[in-house]
């Protein structure tokens, strides 16, 4: 069957890294699931010379393209005027809102480039390297020192996704996490794993369907007893079981991104972040 949709190319451009103009732009693209995009991005755009440059590129691909579309979290009034311009669609993320924050602050914004990452809160930013070396340290139940600092104890049998949603709250929120497999031996007793029976308050479960769990873990040990579907099956319900049984929350993560996980397990662990 031939794919007869547009293809829009969609450009992150920044005065810094475009890591904040890459995560704002695609937020907003994930309401238009139908649609297709390529995306590149463009960082460290600091000059009108090069935002000319830019410019043109983007030109060209949209006398020949559907509308390209451009997003911008670029400071200086100068280049955002270049852009303004270009014949893209160029939504600019951080213009509007420094203009209104002026006016209801009463006073003027810097205007310096580059500021969205590693020159804002010191604190915080320390705080989240603090919590990504818990994390680092208490990866996959590798450590139990000190698991008594820990925000959230992260529990689900293997390949449900701990450690990348445990990277990405301590990444983005500073909380100190750890995170403990359940394995098969801890299925044959409805209690918790002794080194996290004292802090069953900490825990938040992970579950998955076994279809997906199956698929993943066939990437890792194809045609084994630990990927079959049967076993899957039996380590989700044997965990669910669990978690119910323990009053622990749990979601399932086969359908969720890192980011709507860790938004849910902060709400439901009650965390101010």
């Amino acid at each position: 069957m031939v794919d007869d949709r547009e293809t829009h190319s969609v450009f992150f451009v920044s005065d810094g890294t475009g890591i904040t103009a890459e995560t704002l732009g695609n937020t907003l693209l994930t309401q238009f699931p139908e649609q297709r995009f390529v995306r590149a991005t463009i960082p460290f755009v600091n000059s009108v010379e090069y935002a000319r440059s830019v410019v043109r590129h983007i030109d060209a691909l949209a006398a020949t393209q559907p509308i390209p579309l451009v997003f911008s979290t670029v400071i200086s009034d100068e280049i955002r005027q270049v852009f303004s311009g270009s014949r893209a669609l160029v939504i600019d993320l951080l213009g509007e809102h420094t203009h209104r924050l002026e006016a209801a602050l009463g006073v003027e914004a810097s205007h310096a480039p580059g500021r969205a990452h590693g020159q804002g809160d010191l604190e915080r930013y320390n705080a989240r390297m603090y919590a990504v070396e818990f994390a680092i340290e208490h990866d996959d139940g590798q450590s139990l020192r000190a698991l008594d600092r820990a925000q959230i104890i992260l529990i689900a049998p293997s390949r449900c996704g701990k450690t990348p949603t445990t990277m990405y709250l301590a990444l983005q929120h500073g909380v100190f996490v750890a995170n403990y497999p359940l394995i098969h031996e801890d299925f044959d007793s409805p209690d918790l794993p002794a080194p996290i029976a004292p802090l069953a308050d900490k825990c938040f479960g992970l579950l998955s369907t076994p279809e997906r769990l199956s698929e993943v873990r066939q990437q890792r040990r194809p045609g084994s007893r630990y990927a079959s579907l049967d076993q899957c099956r039996h380590e989700l319900r044997a965990a669910e079981i669990m978690y119910r049984d323990h009053g622990i929350p749990f979601l399932n993560s086969a359908n969720k991104s890192v980011e709507e996980m860790s938004s849910i397990i902060i709400h439901q662990m009650h965390l101010a972040v």
